[in-house]
């Protein structure tokens, strides 16, 4: 049974559903700007402040499909709560961690609860908001989520600088007791009639354990870690080829276009994983900005995507998604050459704004046009897969980048801010290689023509990620 937007229950849902993403979003947004100041208190090398990122992205890389699958069979509102409480009791583990091999448990733990709260998010809102309102509660619902993303730097920078990176973590427990008490009190719960067969455990456990083999030996420099990783890949294909109920269906992949947007999300979602973890810590300890500072001065990627990341995607939607998915990295790429500018006292003006204002019109162009070639690469019924499986690459790529770029450059200790400028110029010149290799991919294998299942355009995809913060999302968090 679904409400009108305007009821009550509507505006509890739509409230609940922004205010628990937004939970995920703002914890990211922080924590990349607190690195150095975590880093400085814990005494953590390169290989820690990796770490700091990676293991929360690699449990929720890991379990976005799973669990949106669990929410379907047990519940979404259930699962979402679930989630919420996780995330929050993770999160105080994160702001009294006395080390940083605490800290990175305590945030591998968090990234298992932002994989159960994040599906619920907006399966909630589709499942319980009447279908004539559905493009308004979006709406809302990306929009708030936009304001959230846009105030993190600010707040973050703030709470870093007057009280300390602890400050972060704790900021996530009122939001995680209103949004609890408004799921809990307002909101019904909902399931899928048509979710059936057995939850993908194997393939679950494969795609855990190779992504984690990977990681470790990327950040750790060992070979043997990461022949193994790659090798459990190839056990995770032939399990998902034989599996009855895959976490993964093969025949997504027999649509072109979707491969074709999966690729070039793997190589455009690696570059923005390196570049967002690396250039918040070039401000601070080469060009000497304060976190504050720091988090303002990517501030205008943001501006830029909520205002012209909708406009793409209705081009795209008339026009077809191989232009403006083969325009935005191109641009992107730009972006990341003119941020080889950014040194020792780098203005914000003439070296630091060009270059984020050039780097976040190029992800204007693609990201939403990215999303409508995913759903409208398959047809109508499996849509919210396709999109779990795209966000699933997404934050992979994002994984992997964070974990193997520092090597690949160079950049052993932070401590040393000559050192940490060659690695950043390095790491830059091979992100902007990965989007190159992007936008050539989008150009090769997405064909010219529209879409040929239109979707309603009030519908587009909301910034969003996980590692930056200007936060991005290839997709809407849909449930499987």
């Amino acid at each position: 049974m679904t409400v009108p937007l305007r009821s009550p229950t509507g505006r509890a849902v739509v409230l609940a559903t922004v205010l628990g993403s937004s939970l995920a979003m703002l914890d990211a947004t922080v924590v990349n700007i607190a690195l150095p100041r975590i880093g400085e208190d814990l005494g953590a090398t390169v290989a820690g402040l990796q770490w700091v990122l990676s293991g929360y992205t690699l449990t929720l890389a890991s379990l976005i499909l799973l669990a949106g699958a669990l929410g379907d069979r047990l519940g979404r509102r259930r699962v979402f709560v679930w989630g919420t409480v996780w995330f929050t009791v993770a999160s105080i583990g994160c702001a009294l961690a006395p080390t940083i091999g605490v800290l990175v448990a305590a945030r591998v733990l968090q990234g298992v609860g932002a994989a159960l709260l994040t599906p619920g998010s907006l399966a909630l809102l589709s499942a319980t908001i009447d279908p004539d309102d559905h493009g308004t509660a979006i709406g809302l619902w990306s929009g708030l989520g936009g304001v959230a993303s846009a105030a993190g730097p600010l707040v973050g920078g703030w709470l870093v600088e007057v009280a300390s990176w602890r400050a972060v973590f704790w900021l996530n427990l009122p939001l995680a007791v209103a949004v609890v008490w408004v799921a809990v009190r307002h909101v019904p719960d909902s399931r899928d009639p048509n979710a059936h067969g057995r939850l993908d455990v194997p393939g679950t456990v494969l795609g855990i354990v190779a992504l984690a083999a990977l990681t470790y030996g990327l950040i750790g420099g060992h070979p043997a870690p990461v022949v193994a990783g790659i090798a459990l890949f190839g056990v995770f294909v032939v399990v998902e080829r034989r599996s009855t109920d895959p976490l993964v269906p093969p025949s997504l992949f027999r649509s072109r276009v979707f491969t074709a947007a999966n690729l070039v999300t793997l190589t455009v979602y690696a570059a923005l994983g390196g570049v967002f973890f690396l250039l918040v810590l070039q401000l601070q300890i080469v060009a000497g900005y304060s976190p504050m500072a720091s988090g303002l001065a990517t501030l205008p990627i943001t501006v830029l995507m909520l205002a012209l990341s909708a406009r793409a995607g209705r081009w795209a939607q008339h026009h077809g998604p191989r232009l403006p998915m083969t325009a935005g990295p191109v641009v992107g790429a730009a972006g990341l050459l003119l941020m080889l500018r950014i040194g020792p006292g780098a203005s914000y003006l003439t070296d630091v704004l060009p270059a984020v204002l050039v780097f976040g019109l190029g992800l204007s162009t693609l990201v939403a046009p990215l999303t409508g070639a995913v759903l409208n690469s398959v047809s109508t019924d499996r849509a919210g897969i396709a999109s779990g499986v795209n966000n699933a690459v997404a934050r992979s790529a994002q994984l992997l980048a964070v974990a193997a770029l520092p090597g690949l450059a160079g950049i052993t200790d932070y401590g040393d801010a000559s050192a940490f400028s060659a690695g950043f110029r390095t790491a830059m010149l091979i992100c902007t290689g990965l989007m190159l290799a992007g936008a050539a991919l989008a150009f090769v294998m997405v064909p010219a023509s529209k879409p040929a299942v239109p979707h309603d355009d009030s519908i587009e995809c909301r910034p969003h990620c996980d590692i930056a913060a200007p936060s991005i999302d290839p997709n809407r968090e849909r449930s499987r």
